[in-house]
């Protein structure tokens, strides 16, 4: 049983460490292709990170892993929801301008305000899951015109109820009575962790208990499989699709959260942007699992704050590690198929050993005589 439990372990863990191996390997090829220093970058990515950059890591991955749950929600229900960029941004905005006007104390302010980001990218993302259920209208095609969108209409609005600070537009700043506090982790370091980065704790196991032990994970997983087979077994899958986006679009609005209450204090044009998609990219490295997501948010968050490093140290440009985050994702999905066929061949292998070892018993007697 021990044998076993070991190689599915092994077996879990081959396909994003021979896609992290294949994606070293590429990015120094191309490294060595553009003439710069392959020790430099291998001796700058693995080195170990300061306690002021670790804990930048783990806010960075916060982030990212809500991102990574938003997406994986759709694509447990076969969903492609595209648009976690769109669904964030004005999500974000709803919370900043309701939060900016200080009607309710610090934090009841701060719950409400998470309420209404929640509501906000859930309806965002309903928009989708109506198109297609009613006229059936690709949620790719939807979801990607609908980030275009929410571009559009938050800077539209930003350019009316926002104040201009410096070059920089931004929503009127929250109340300090508002502002989240920073969990001091690390001695050394001269930064805390977003006291909201802890939204992604309690995200993901919301995200494991909802798939794992309700009926509504299990609708949603046998809708995810095939969609014939949910029908036939009961399963509306035309409710199942608004509210499998809904939810999605719910924790997208979780995404912007903690840096708004916990740093930036305001939405502006300087708002982080590109999240929502660096999102999917993480959740098909997790495989959509909760602690796969985790791993996959912590290494993308790892690579790109070590870039900063890259230019000072080895005179490389950090625009190498978004070429590596790529090759990453590309190379993770053919080592999970290659993964999954050996896998497969190896239970086939198992059955026929049984199966030959079982035959002779039969034959025992006949011969002997």
């Amino acid at each position: 049983m021990g044998k076993l439990d070991l190689r599915r372990i092994g077996l879990a863990l081959a396909a994003p460490v021979l896609a992290i191996v294949v994606s070293l390997v590429i990015t120094c090829l191309i490294l060595l292709a553009a003439g710069s220093s392959v020790s430099g970058f291998l001796s700058t990515i693995f080195s170990v990170p300061a306690e002021r950059n670790v804990i930048n890591i783990l806010n960075n991955a916060s982030i990212l892993y809500l991102s990574g749950l938003a997406a994986a929600i759709g694509f447990r229900m076969n969903l492609f929801n595209i648009g976690v960029e769109g669904q964030y941004q004005v999500a974000v905005f709803t919370a900043a301008v309701f939060a900016a006007q200080g009607w309710l104390p610090g934090p009841l302010n701060v719950l409400v305000s998470i309420v209404l980001a929640m509501t906000a990218g859930a309806l965002w993302a309903s928009i989708a899951g109506l198109l297609k259920v009613t006229r059936g209208v690709s949620e790719v095609i939807s979801t990607i015109m609908l980030n275009a969108i929410a571009v559009s209409l938050t800077a539209y609005l930003l350019r009316q109820v926002g104040v201009e600070t410096g070059s920089n537009l931004a929503t009127q700043e929250i109340p300090q009575d508002s502002w989240v506090a920073g969990i001091p982790l690390l001695p050394g370091a001269p930064n805390e962790l977003l006291g909201l980065a802890l939204l992604a704790v309690l995200g993901g196991i919301a995200y494991a208990v909802l798939l794992n032990r309700s009926k509504f994970g299990f609708s949603l997983r046998a809708t995810g499989t095939s969609a014939s087979a949910a029908v036939a077994s009961g399963i509306d899958v035309r409710r199942m699709v608004v509210v499998s986006l809904m939810i999605s679009g719910a924790v997208a609005g979780l995404i912007g959260l903690p840096l708004l209450f916990g740093s930036s204090h305001s939405y502006g044009t300087t708002f982080q942007a590109g999240i929502g998609f660096a999102g999917i990219a993480v959740a098909l490295l997790g495989r959509n699992n909760p602690i796969g997501i985790a791993f996959g948010a912590l290494l993308f968050s790892y690579l790109t704050e070590q870039s900063n490093l890259l230019e000072i140290n080895a005179r490389v440009s950090p625009d190498i590690v978004a070429i590596s985050q790529g090759v990453i994702v590309l190379a993770v999905v053919i080592a999970y198929e290659v993964v999954r066929r050996y896998r497969n061949a190896l239970e086939q292998r198992q059955v026929a050993a049984e199966l030959s070892s079982s035959a002779p018993a039969d034959a025992t007697p006949e011969a002997t005589r």
